[in-house]
């Protein structure tokens, strides 16, 4: 009897099974996998080279694009390297290694990685990144791991750092020697193991800079015993340090601090006049309200929900019924649109708390996950989303489409916000606190999904604590909005998101 033919899906349907039961962590070595599979999954979409011989399983409706590869980045370099040189036998480099260690998530556009084989050799990458392998006679031999990849150990980068990385990321250096897991003791014994006499008059001189006197010395003192003058160098060009006495805990929590300090003098040079704050709260609630329409339309439609004006309406005047019509139920555009009309009342709450005197940053982190259970309540009484999704904080990585800027991990998550909160409310310009609790909330993303539409409320609610007018960010100017947000994220700049966030509140107030 002769046997049935496959048809086209049946056979990509089995190539892609061959393909996830050969993949680590989404990473594919062409050598594991028939060609027949690997030229049907390429042709389908469902795989991405990397460089050849390797491949990232993705979605065709991603087309390639950088998500992807930044979420898939640093799996692939683990992969390759554990490969390509064996476990133990690669490391990064220090300035790689400390970038990490002080916190900084975004994706490079440039790892370098010593190994101890023969190597010597940049390998291009996807989306603008690559990989500088060295040869390196004095292998690292005090290693921890990030995300599964080599990478030195705080104090030993410290020590083997180059006098261009303390003036290139002096934020970087100011947020590690801040941390109090960092032992002086520790970085002594690497110094004088090292024998390195200009890395210890540059770290005794960053010490001394950044107000740690008493490090500065004691770094000082234990050289001192093996027989080492050390004077005090100062390695920073013209920075101004921004944490004072803060003791770190987190690298991710730290640097929110940082950036929040350096950041707040740039947004009020920009901040426009401030009106005061509202007396009359009625006509300012009523006027929040009639922005409805305009503020659900643009705010989904940026985050790529296909939601019209009508649909808008039915849903405001109770027409749409999910319980009752099945048409209804399956609309994953209504239900966001239903969605955000509940979050929607629940701010309007936290503004007529505002406008009765409330601190604003107390009054979000109260409200906040009120807001949040709100936004997906609809897809929760559906039974699309489990309701201990909307409880608390993500549990897992999230990466945001096509940018560099990869959100701390899930187990520092609540300490930024706790970070985010305390901030807003010391904060007392109201425009600083629009501007950067809008940032540093997406720039945290303590949600899996929800983030953008959470940041435009929290940026309202402390728009409104300072008397400006509830302001939408306009569909029409998503990739600046979004170019603005990627610049601060991944360069420290805030300044175009500043600017951009006066422009929209301006062209509102002209309406």
């Amino acid at each position: 009897m002769a046997k049935t033919r496959k048809r086209p899906h049946e056979l990509l349907a089995e190539s892609l099974r061959n393909a996830k039961e050969t993949a680590r962590d989404c990473v594919v070595r062409s050598a594991n996998l028939e060609r027949r599979d690997r030229e049907r999954l390429v042709d389908s979409g469902f795989l991405t080279e990397i460089i050849r011989g390797w491949y990232l399983l993705t979605s065709p409706d991603s087309g390639g694009g950088s998500t992807a590869w930044f979420g898939g980045f640093w799996a692939f370099v683990r992969h390759y390297l554990d490969d390509r040189f064996g476990k133990g036998n690669y490391c990064l480099s220090a300035e790689s290694s400390l970038s990490l260690h002080a916190g900084d998530t975004s994706i490079p556009s440039q790892i370098v990685v010593l190994t101890k084989k023969a190597s010597n050799t940049t390998i291009d990458l996807p989306h603008g990144t690559s990989m500088l392998l060295l040869t390196d006679k004095n292998f690292p031999d005090d290693i921890d791991k990030f995300n599964g990849v080599s990478r030195m150990s705080l104090p030993l980068a410290l020590c083997r750092l180059t006098a261009s990385y303390f003036q290139k990321y002096p934020r970087n250096i100011e947020i590690v020697l801040k941390m109090s897991s960092l032992s002086v003791a520790e970085v002594s014994r690497v110094l004088l193991r090292l024998e390195t006499i200009a890395s210890a008059e540059r770290i005794v001189g960053a010490y001394k800079y950044l107000g740690e006197e008493n490090k500065s010395e004691q770094v000082q003192k234990d050289m001192s015993v093996a027989g080492y003058m050390i004077k005090e160098v100062n390695p920073f060009d013209s920075y101004r340090p921004k944490l004072g006495k803060s003791r770190l805990t987190s690298p991710y929590a730290g640097r929110i601090r940082l950036m929040w300090s350096m950041m707040r003098e740039v947004v009020v040079d920009i901040m426009p006049s401030t009106p005061g704050f509202k007396q009359d709260k009625t006509n300012t609630i009523r006027i929040i309200k009639e922005t409805y329409k305009q503020d659900a339309y643009h705010s989904l439609s940026i985050e790529g929900y296909q939601v019209t004006e009508e649909l808008i309406s039915k849903i405001e005047s109770g027409e749409w019924d999910p319980e009752s019509s099945e048409e209804d139920r399956r609309q994953k555009d209504a239900m966001a649109a239903k969605g955000y009309l509940n979050a929607f009342n629940e701010v309007i709450e936290s503004v007529v708390k505002v406008l009765s005197g409330d601190d604003p940053g107390l009054i979000l982190s109260n409200d906040l996950q009120s807001w949040y259970r709100q936004l997906f309540a609809p897809l929760v009484k559906a039974n699309l989303l489990p309701a201990e999704k909307v409880a608390g904080y993500r549990n897992l990585p999230v990466y945001i489409t096509n940018s560099r800027h990869v959100p701390p991990p899930s187990s520092a998550v609540l300490d930024c916000m706790e970070v985010l909160f305390e901030l807003l409310e010391k904060e007392e310009n109201s425009f600083v606190k629009a501007v950067l609790g809008h940032f540093v909330f997406v720039y945290i993303h303590p949600y899996m999904d929800g983030n953008g539409r959470m940041g435009r409320f929290i940026m309202n609610l402390m728009l409104i604590s300072g008397g400006y007018n509830w302001t939408v960010i306009r569909t029409s100017n998503r990739d600046r909005y979004m170019e603005s947000l990627e610049q601060a994220s991944t360069k420290e700049d805030i300044s175009k998101f500043a600017e951009f966030i006066k422009f929209e509140l301006e062209h509102w107030n002209d309406v």
